[in-house]
């Protein structure tokens, strides 16, 4: 379990017992692996809302909104638009470097992406923040489960995000999630139209040990 995950369900407690996932049909299709950390949110939470603020994606979610593997489609087709008349962000410049989704900011378009680079393991991907309506890009060096405590509690790592704003550390409100439904079968089944991407594919390459 990732350190950051005791304190988070401390803080916010889950919303039930903890739910596996299919992961090694999930990575399969994405073609690369997943971090750890998330895995234990997903597990722990299921896809949902943190605190009114954070949308946790999950590949069992039957609304493609929500839907981990639905986003990390829509999104690559989005941002290959983008980029043919918008600069990428510095991170991306590197050959070989990707991002795929992993949460959304409620109400801003704003987007959460791991950071991807040849080489580095899925549990040493970091994260990105675009704000969605704009072309600001923003990196912080750490993993998903320690950005989303800090979103939660007022920490450093998302404190230069004025649309993904912190609660306020030592407020006397309780923060909640909002699970977002899984149906009865627990979302086994995934879309035939989601393929894995040449980058994906690299990606899950390079991540295996050799």
């Amino acid at each position: 379990m990732h350190p950051s995950l005791p304190t988070l369900t401390e803080l916010v407690p889950p919303p039930g017992p903890r739910r596996t996932r299919d992961w090694a049909a999930v990575e399969r299709t994405l073609g690369t692996r997943l971090p750890q950390d998330y895995k234990g949110l997903v597990e722990v939470y299921g896809g949902g809302l943190f605190d009114e603020t954070v949308w946790l994606l999950d590949p069992a979610c039957p609304d493609a909104d929500y839907n981990l593997l639905a986003q990390v489609t829509e999104r690559a087709e989005i941002l290959a638009q983008l980029w043919e008349n918008e600069p990428k962000p510095a991170e991306l410049l590197r050959p070989g470097a990707g991002v795929l989704p992993w949460a959304y900011i409620e109400g801003s378009g704003a987007m959460l992406y791991w950071l991807i680079e040849p080489g580095r393991e899925p549990d040493a991907w970091t994260v990105l923040f675009n704000e969605g309506r704009g072309p600001e890009w923003e990196h912080h060096a750490t993993q998903c489960a320690p950005f989303l405590l800090a979103v939660l509690t007022g920490g450093r790592a998302a404190s230069t995000s004025t649309t993904c704003p912190p609660a306020a550390t030592g407020s006397s409100r309780t923060t909640r999630f909002s699970p977002r439904r899984l149906p009865s079968d627990q979302g086994r089944s995934m879309s035939p139209v989601i393929k894995a991407s040449a980058f994906g594919r690299a990606a899950y390459a390079e991540s295996r040990p050799h």
